[in-house]
């Protein structure tokens, strides 16, 4: 039996509990309600509806996209369509994959768009909660509808933020593997939850592969996919247009492919990617999973337990569903009563799982079923590395420490270099080789955190997390002008070319994009002193540059060459005062035989020059040709 732990039992007892809570409140009856009201008063269309403080959207089952053309059962590239709608959730770099969604679910998106962000503007500070809803396809407009919405308020800043809950019945899938994760990473996964019935066969079809069936199968399949008919229309010709076999052959199509997918060890498999929250619902109860490969195999292991004529029935039952599961809400469940004493918590825990999803432990699909929530709980995994990382970010901090020491000699000493010069002119002493070596240990650190973000091994949302964000730019403001002057010291810059372009560590980059995207109140305060770390880790690879410039300035002939270093430096040293003007360097940076200010020294002396002895420059005043 598995070693009951905290996590464990917390994972089955949160399903239920989760589930139970949504049942609890008024959102998933009055979300129904309106999706009802959508389904027969509004086809093709949707309903707003303000009950209190809160608006409701619904988006009626009964519509189908505009256009019939053979994108439509594609994915399409997000970020090539939405003209900028759905900004936030685009991929931070081409080595990504690109961010897909239905063709045709998107189109049918667009096509409402200009009336909808028309009615949402109109409810923007009236209300302090907009419910998005929907049955079938309407599900998938209404996880657009939300999408767009989160996407608009991020941009708008909005102060308290105006909460948004998309809640979906019965609805197909919608984006690929990207999709889901970008959501994820703008930890926008709590503000979507999909109810599905057990047997509904809507939520799963896409999940079917057309070129894998016979050919009355594809047309069926290639229907749905490239008409986006709506599915009850859809639903209602496979009950009463074909015949027995052709629905059951139907079923067992869609069932084997959604097996496949289930069995497979990576998720990654499906061309389609369940995202946020998925409520599972029977005659039993209810059980909330977020985990993918759970959800998958859940669907899975559900649906077997059916056919084709359950399916169409369940996909109509939604109504009755939320019902019995706001009803039973506070029912006692007695394991003595079916004879079944667990042997813990845990197992207490798997069991209620179980009975809520109205699956039985001594069946089969039961056995597997409770294989599946047993393997739920790895979907806490991530979390678990990052918090054992967090020990490791804190053994390391005697290394960053003694830089700052390092850093704080150099500052005070009384040869008045500063920071980065010490370093870059350093000798063979033993402090400089300490320092040296702590430099690599952290970049090693930062580099395994990069690698296991890269492979998935870390929350989505990591680069959101405030620990994370400051402690990765304390680190690059603090060592990165150690690695541009050890650049510089080794003459790397002569072989490959300057730092930043050449030079720089991908760490630093992401970093950067992280601290960007921070999110931080709109006015800060004004600094009254000098930073202690300059603000710009790359301010000294720029100086570097000046320097390369002015000596270009001081021998180049060609008078046109030396106009554009002199337009280059003049912008440097613009930059650079505007930093100095904002006390965003630290004092290191002012030392008196800085790189920078001797370099201030020299640029001043040459543009003395230029006025005092125009000779030495040839058809240059100012910094600027005459004829």
């Amino acid at each position: 039996m598995e070693t009951e732990t905290s996590c464990g039992q917390n994972n089955f007892e949160m399903s239920e509990t989760l589930a139970t809570f949504l049942a609890s409140t008024p959102l998933l009856e009055e979300a129904w309600s309106v999706c009802g009201v959508a389904n027969t008063r509004f086809p093709g269309a949707y309903l707003v509806q303000r009950i209190g403080s809160v608006a409701y959207i619904g988006f009626s089952g009964r519509q189908m996209s505009r256009g019939s053309d053979e994108k439509c059962r594609n994915l399409v590239a997000l970020d090539a369509e939405d003209g900028g709608l759905f900004a936030p959730l685009y991929r931070h770099s081409q080595a990504e994959d690109p961010i897909k969604v239905h063709h045709g679910m998107l189109k049918l998106f667009f096509s409402m768009f200009p009336t909808l962000q028309i009615q949402i503007a109109a409810l923007m500070g009236k209300v302090k909660s907009i419910v998005i809803t929907g049955q079938s396809i309407g599900g998938t407009t209404a996880s657009l509808s939300a999408l767009w919405l989160l996407c608009h308020l991020l941009s708008m800043s909005l102060s308290p933020p105006m909460s948004v809950l998309c809640i979906t019945f019965g609805s197909p899938l919608l984006g690929n593997e990207a999709f889901h994760r970008s959501i994820l990473r703008q930890r926008w996964g709590g503000n979507f939850c999909h109810v599905v019935s057990k047997h509904d066969i809507m939520p799963r079809l896409l999940f079917a592969e057309i070129v894998n069936h016979v050919p009355r199968i594809q047309a069926l399949l290639q229907f749905w996919h490239c008409s986006m008919a709506s599915p009850h229309l859809f639903l209602e010709s496979l009950s009463s247009q074909l015949p027995n076999d052709v629905k059951d052959t139907l079923f067992h199509c869609v069932l084997k492919d959604l097996e496949l997918i289930a069995q497979a060890e990576d998720p990654s498999e499906s061309l389609f990617w369940p995202f946020g929250s998925y409520v599972f619902c029977g005659e039993e109860g209810a059980i909330c999973v977020e985990n993918v490969a759970s959800v998958i195999k859940m669907m899975y292991l559900m649906l077997a337990t059916g056919s084709l004529s359950h399916s169409i029935e369940d996909h109509l039952k939604y109504g009755d569903y939320v019902a019995k599961v706001s009803k039973q809400l506070l029912k006692a469940r007695s394991f003595h009563e079916e004879g079944m004493i667990p042997d813990s918590s845990y197992e207490a825990g798997v069991a209620l799982a179980l009975q809520s999803s109205d699956l039985t432990a001594e069946e089969p699909v039961g056995v597997k079923a409770k294989e599946c929530l047993q393997m739920a709980k790895h979907s806490h995994k991530p979390n678990l590395t990052a918090a054992y990382l967090a020990i490791k970010l804190s053994k390391i901090v005697p290394f960053r420490a003694e830089i700052e020491w390092y850093k704080a000699c150099c500052d005070e000493a009384d040869d008045q270099m500063g920071y980065y010069d010490s370093f870059k002119l350093r000798g063979a002493s033993r402090r400089e080789a300490r320092v040296n070596m702590n430099r690599h240990r952290l970049a090693q650190f930062w580099d395994s955190v990069i690698h296991m973000l890269d492979n998935n091994k870390l929350p989505h949302d990591f680069h959101r997390r405030a620990k994370w964000v400051n402690a990765s730019q304390f680190y690059k403001l603090l060592v990165e002008p150690l690695d541009i002057a050890d650049y510089y010291r080794n003459g790397k810059h002569l072989e490959h070319g300057h730092y930043i372009e050449h030079g720089r560590q991908r760490r630093y980059e992401i970093f950067d994009k992280w601290w960007r995207e921070r999110h931080v109140p709109e006015e800060e305060k004004k600094r009254s002193k000098f930073a202690s770390l300059t603000q710009d880790s790359c301010f000294w690879a720029n100086v570097e540059e000046a320097r390369e410039w002015l000596d270009g300035v001081r021998s180049e002939s060609d008078v046109m060459k030396r106009h554009q270093l002199w337009q280059k430096i003049d912008t440097f040293e613009g930059y650079a005062r505007n930093l100095i003007e904002n006390k965003e360097v630290s004092k290191d940076v002012l030392a008196k035989n800085s790189s920078f200010s001797r370099w201030m020294e020299e640029w001043k002396e040459i543009k003395s020059q230029v006025q005092q002895i125009p000779q030495l420059f040839p058809g240059f005043v100012d910094g600027k040709v005459v004829p």
